[in-house]
């Protein structure tokens, strides 16, 4: 699942993108609201956390003109601003939640949960295909031979390819929706954590393969 974060603060910044990442998200991070809505016109992202005191333009500007826009992304506001008259501008305004700060990091997650689940391609905790299973929640893949949690990246391309059953997805959408689109990682590196997931589905006992067509993208397939 990736997620763009506006956040000025940059100490807050980084320690969200580090505590975001080890749960197994992808983030973009801006510093600004012109950023923020630049990347969320032109990216594709599951959520967006914005900050309301940020430079150029603030964040319910920001979330007003994406709302403007036709947009349903999931957002919500992460702000030092608490006063119900705040909290009410901001819902009003388009916010799917509304986030004070000081908070608890497991809050912000499971912020984060609650306002993704609304949509429609996120509702299901779990995901099946085949013999194989993968609870979103905890980020554990199932076959017939156990249980092994994955870990940030195989996680996310996992999810991909359960979310997609059957339909060829292009490597180069992996590399733009997990390790996004500032990443200066290459396409090999998609190749190597495929691999990486190819070994635990086997090792999982599971008849379910991920599949290449050749120099178009990979799939999830039933043997």
């Amino acid at each position: 699942m990736r997620l763009l974060l506006a956040e000025d603060e940059r100490i807050l910044s980084d320690a969200l993108v580090e505590l975001l990442t080890h749960s197994s998200y992808s983030v973009d991070a801006v510093y600004n609201g012109q950023d923020a809505l630049d990347y969320l016109e032109n990216g594709n992202y599951d959520g967006a956390i914005l900050d309301i005191m940020m430079p150029k333009l603030d964040g319910l500007t920001v979330l007003r003109k994406l709302r403007e826009g036709g947009s349903a992304l999931p957002v919500l506001m992460l702000t030092a601003k608490g006063e119900i008259g705040d909290r009410v501008e901001g819902l009003d305004s388009g916010a799917d939640d509304y986030l004070t700060k000081p908070f608890a990091f497991p809050e912000l997650l499971a912020r984060i949960r609650s306002m993704t689940r609304r949509q429609p391609q996120l509702q299901d905790t779990v995901l099946h295909f085949g013999t194989l299973l993968l609870d979103r929640a905890g980020c554990v893949l199932s076959g017939p031979g156990g249980s092994m949690r994955l870990a940030g990246r195989e996680f996310q391309v996992m999810e991909m390819l359960m979310g997609n059953p059957g339909r060829v997805l292009p490597t180069e959408r992996f590399l733009e929706k997990i390790w996004g689109y500032d990443s200066d990682a290459e396409i090999n590196v998609v190749w190597v954590c495929l691999s990486g997931l190819r070994k635990k589905i086997a090792a999982l006992g599971s008849d379910v393969q991920i599949r290449a067509a050749r120099g178009v993208g990979y799939s999830l397939e039933e043997s």
